[in-house]
């Protein structure tokens, strides 16, 4: 069977987005070569802003999503493809140098002997943009549908990245980590599986669930959000910050799904459309001790030299939300879309 005539057949498939400049333009010129076709690296022009840089984060988003998607017309041997490698490895560079920035010193030595306690701590000392609390009191429509288009990136694959751990955890922490992912993937029945959720929350609100439909759309910083959780997982050595990652995720996810569950019913949503956000709501909140204390807090006295790199997850992950959740809301209040280019919205 042709790599092209595979891709028909998948579940999941992406086309390959518009290029944004001279990476994703090499990049996506290669894909569509044979599998080991030179990559060349030369006369790459320097990236001031690789967090925020539509170009980079859609090459380095392509590359990843090799691992979870089928992308038309790409042969699927690309995937472990030397070259590709080398490639997504100067992607990552220039991506982990600008995390690092942002991070900064942040984490301390005395919290990685409590790591459960700091990153309990952290949560509730984090003060990002109320970008929940605006979409429940204020936010349109039209916003409220931005914001499900801008997550949608990483909620119809939602817990595919973090389970990259599950092969590299044992143990108890291994089935800490299961428990939180079995209810992820809707407690062993598709229909209830987040992704599926989502995808019914994207259908009730008139919007177009296909999974990629619109990457094209996305800026850089939203797709930096998703990258992140891929860089983490792809790579062995970074289970500390997946597992901190995920951990702050499960931590902070309850207030927000229910702001944004009541901005949808203060738009005159039914359960069709907030189904999603009121499952979170439930779901988290049993999930946060779990995540804090026997999963990040577990691995941290199992493997005392991740302590370090679990919180730094931890920490990139409320800073880099921030960062999005600003951009957002500064397009916002300027009457702008916060979309790379507007997107019909449906009538619903």
């Amino acid at each position: 069977m042709s790599a092209v005539g595979a891709t028909r057949r998948c579940a999941r498939a992406i086309a390959l987005p518009e290029p944004r400049g001279a990476w994703s333009e090499r990049l996506f010129a290669a894909l569509l070569e044979e599998p080991h076709a030179q990559l060349d690296l030369a006369g790459l022009p320097a990236v001031d802003d690789a967090l925020g840089d539509d170009d980079l984060q859609l090459a380095l988003y392509v590359a990843y999503e090799l691992h979870y998607a089928a992308v038309e017309h790409v042969d699927e041997r690309w995937e472990w493809s030397p070259e590709l490698l080398r490639f997504r490895a100067e992607l990552e560079r220039r991506f982990d140098e600008a995390l690092a920035a942002l991070v900064g010193p942040a984490v301390r030595e005395a919290d990685t002997l409590d790591v459960g306690g700091a990153l309990q701590r952290l949560v509730a000392c984090d003060d990002g943009p109320p970008l929940s609390r605006y979409l429940e009191t204020q936010g349109t429509l039209e916003q409220m549908l931005e914001h499900v288009i801008h997550r949608s990136a990483y909620q119809l694959k939602e817990a595919d990245p973090h389970s990259w751990a599950v092969p590299r955890l044992a143990g108890e922490i291994k089935a800490a980590l299961l428990e939180i992912q079995f209810d992820e993937y809707g407690g062993g029945r598709a229909e209830r599986m987040h992704s599926t959720l989502f995808a019914n929350t994207m259908r009730a609100l008139g919007l177009d669930c296909a999974y990629g439909s619109y990457v094209g759309v996305l800026p850089g910083i939203t797709l930096a959000t998703v990258n992140l959780i891929s860089r983490f997982g792809l790579h062995r050595h970074r289970r500390g910050a997946l597992v901190g990652h995920l951990a702050v995720f499960e931590m902070t996810s309850c207030v927000p799904n229910r702001r944004y569950g009541n901005a949808l019913r203060r738009l005159g949503f039914g359960p069709r459309a907030t189904g999603f956000y009121d499952e979170h709501v439930e779901a988290d909140a049993v999930h946060e001790s779990v995540a804090a204390w026997d999963l990040a807090d577990g691995l941290a006295r199992a493997e005392p030299d991740l302590a370090a790199d679990i919180l730094f997850g931890a920490h990139a992950l409320l800073a880099l939300e921030a960062r999005w959740a600003q951009h957002l809301l500064s397009c916002w209040r300027a009457g702008e879309s916060s979309l790379r280019a507007r997107v019909p919205m449906p009538l619903t």
